[in-house]
């Protein structure tokens, strides 16, 4: 999608988080203490990210997953910015901004991945179906 399309699509938050790799600010976003049973997809393009199954509560501000439904949706790229080394999340498809991940979460793997709300969209659990997301009914079943 073009920058210009980006632009009309996303509101200024979303862009600056997911085209120019911004932040948000921590404790005011849409997920970071949102719990409700879903999917957590990519704003830009809707691919799969995350689901409730792995969020947890980081107390960090932002939304937390212990890891994402499946490697190959999301790339990782070192991020020198801010005076520090970090591992930035990427979406594998559109190539947005979503975060960073951290080896600080809880087990099994210790990993934290800290994804900005703007770069997200939820989908309730029952309304997969409906947005085309069926084929991830099965990860919520116990």
């Amino acid at each position: 999608m073009k920058k210009n399309d980006l632009k009309n699509k996303l509101t200024p938050l979303q862009y600056k988080v997911t085209q120019e790799d911004g932040t948000e600010p921590p404790f005011e976003n849409s997920y970071w203490d949102f719990f409700e049973e879903g999917l957590y997809v990519d704003i830009v393009s809707g691919e799969p990210l995350f689901t409730s199954e792995e969020k947890f509560e980081s107390s960090c501000g932002w939304p937390s997953f212990t890891k994402p439904i499946d490697e190959a949706h999301v790339k990782e790229k070192t991020d020198k910015s801010h005076r520090m080394i970090r591992t930035e999340v990427r979406s594998s498809r559109s190539d947005s901004h979503l975060g960073h991940v951290f080896n600080d979460g809880p087990k099994p793997n210790g990993l934290r991945y800290c994804i900005n709300s703007a770069a997200l969209k939820f989908i309730p659990k029952d309304k997969l179906k409906e947005e085309g997301y069926e084929d991830y009914l099965s990860l919520f079943e116990n």
